[in-house]
């Protein structure tokens, strides 16, 4: 009976799982986590999490009775080393564990800021379930929070501190917020949202150290010379593919493990999928490496497609999101900096859709509040649709115009 190994347990390695069973695979899978409990969603706790609206129980895929009956045998540990000859993982605990097909999905790690003071109680990232817990236990005694990187992450964090009553700063090195994941366009209108909050947003902003009294976090030293009071600091500067393990299996690594357009490492009895997968982008002609939930789900069932026997390519229209406070910024399809950029806005709203056009194509939809226009750039990227920018800006022109 063939046996599919998965190293790790958060979207990406959950969803595999459950889609082998989806598809009619009968051997026997092992999905392998570090994190105790069963496994969970992530996208809420920087979110729902932290404000109290849902419970740990609320972010599991699936209760315990699930696993038992679609014969998924969740484990508990960490892989240590990969034996590729012999095919098997070796565990820190000394176990060993066959596979006769091996997926990675060991996901991101959240980039570490190398200054002084960084190993200060109450300097902070957000990743797992165990960081959220431990910043809503913060934010209900917190008073001034600064956020190290106006990313997704940051600002989410930023909105929901500083809709519980805290004093926010949000500092980055960039000249932008989300300077990396949208338009200019775009990032204008969510940092608008956050000033309107009453947040203060400090661009082109370095770090020099952080202050601590008893070892714990009191504040932040910029470059310039400035102090920022803060007793939490969460920073978000970014993640990097853990990819450790297949790097010393000898397998091609360069951020990311590169993987064929079916998400075949270098070695064909592994795969790789999620954060850690480095792939061809059928849209772009690049490899990239897509740090998302709807990346990670789409290749988990794309791989486990292909375990149960069925010709499939991974190439769906990428697609990302974020709520920050009252405001919702979705993104479909991939940007590139020289794209043009058309604005169709409302009158009097604060809803808008940003085209991102290259070449006389659609290259790429933002949406903030406007859930139809998102939903509808996904299918019409999907169908590669051409337009113009003086198309687009004709008077009363609309996306649903493409369709």
């Amino acid at each position: 009976m063939q046996q599919i190994l998965i190293i790790g347990a958060g979207h990406a390695g959950f969803q595999c799982a459950a889609s082998l069973r989806q598809e009619g695979f009968e051997g026997r899978i092992v999905l392998l986590g570090e994190e105790e409990g069963l496994p969970y969603q992530r996208p809420p706790l920087s979110k729902a999490y932290l404000l109290a609206k849902a419970t740990a129980s609320d972010l599991l895929f699936r209760p315990s009775r699930y696993f038992d009956d679609h014969r998924v045998e969740l484990l508990r540990g960490r892989a240590e080393r990969i034996e590729r000859r012999s095919r098997q993982v070796l565990l820190q605990s000394g176990e060993s564990i066959p596979y006769d097909h091996l997926v990675i999905a060991t996901g991101s790690r959240p980039r570490r800021i190398a200054l002084e003071g960084a190993d200060l109680d109450g300097v902070l990232s957000l990743q797992t379930l165990g960081d959220a817990e431990g910043l809503r236990e913060r934010l209900q005694s917190g008073r001034r929070a600064v956020v190290v990187g106006a990313g997704f992450i940051g600002l989410e964090f930023a909105a929901v501190a500083r809709g519980l009553g805290l004093d926010v700063t949000v500092v980055d090195l960039a000249d932008r917020a989300l300077a990396r994941a949208t338009s200019a366009i775009s990032a204008r209108a969510v940092a608008e949202s956050h000033v309107q909050r009453g947040t203060r947003l400090l661009f082109q902003c370095g770090l020099s150290s952080f202050e601590g009294r008893h070892g714990k976090v009191a504040g932040v030293h910029t470059a310039d010379g400035r102090e920022l009071p803060a007793d939490i600091v969460v920073v978000g500067i970014g993640a990097e593919p853990r990819t450790q393990l297949a790097a010393q299996a000898g397998l091609d690594v360069d951020n990311g493990i590169r993987v064929d357009e079916r998400l075949v490492s270098s070695d064909p009895a592994i795969s790789a999928i999620g954060d850690v997968a480095a792939f061809p982008d059928p849209w772009s002609g690049r490899r990239i490496r897509l740090e998302s939930v709807q990346n990670a789900s789409d290749q988990a069932r794309s791989v486990a497609a292909r375990i149960a026997g069925k010709a499939v390519s991974h190439g769906p229209v990428p697609w990302f999101w974020s709520d920050q406070g009252d405001l919702k910024l979705q993104i479909a399809g991939l940007r590139a900096p020289d794209d043009e950029h058309v604005v169709l806005a409302e009158p009097q709203s604060r809803a808008s859709t940003v085209l991102c056009i290259r070449g006389e194509r659609l290259a790429a939809v933002e949406t903030i509040n406007r859930a139809g226009d998102h939903m509808l750039a996904r299918r019409l990227l999907a169908k590669g649709v051409r337009v113009s920018r003086t198309e687009a800006q004709a008077v009363g022109f609309q996306l649903r115009d493409l369709s």
